[in-house]
């Protein structure tokens, strides 16, 4: 356990570089959400990140968002596994029948007042999935939306840019719709 502690000190903090041009625009956007996030969440946003039955792709930016290389907790964003401690939560993919139940839980779970964004085409209509017999359609057919972030999938930076708009509304817990560019 020592040698391991010792190893942990020896390197530090890691974190990768992105390239000049996507950085320049991640610290001008992490800037201005870390300084609404201080404001309006007392220091950071707890985020729950739901898939409601996507293909994944959605899933992996949200993670893409979380590793050494975008690393958006320097911002004051920090993910949770239980809703009960989130203040967002972000959904992926259309509803699939299996997970109706499990989503409306979830949304209960999360103390008011709770933002939630649909990430992806999927989760905005439903996308390639539509509405079948597996799949109920996009996220607002179960929970109510907030805001929705499209692309297939969209990138790190527009889901951040995404987040950062939400949350800059004078009111971004009544329903609003919008759509990075």
């Amino acid at each position: 356990m020592i040698k391991i502690l010792h190893q942990v000190f020896r390197t530090g903090i890691v974190t990768e570089p992105l390239p000049p041009m996507v950085e320049a625009e991640m610290v001008e956007i992490g800037g201005e959400l870390e300084e609404i996030i201080k404001k309006r969440f007392h220091r950071s946003l707890t985020i729950r990140a739901i898939d409601a039955g996507s293909c994944n792709g959605c899933e992996l930016e949200i993670h893409a968002l979380n590793n050494p290389i975008y690393n958006c907790e320097r911002f004051g964003l920090h993910f949770t596994a239980s809703p009960r401690f989130a203040d967002m939560l972000l959904v992926t993919g259309p509803v699939s029948i299996n997970m109706e139940i499990a989503l409306r839980r979830t949304y209960e779970a999360t103390p008011p007042p709770k933002l939630v964004v649909a990430i992806g085409d999927c989760g905005y209509n439903g996308g390639i999935f539509g509405e079948s017999y597996a799949s109920i359609g996009g996220i607002k057919s179960t929970i109510p939306v907030n805001a929705y972030i499209k692309g297939c999938p969209p990138t790190p930076t527009i889901i951040l840019k995404g987040i950062l708009e939400l949350i800059t509304l004078e009111k971004p817990y009544a329903a609003q719709s919008f759509h990075p560019r």
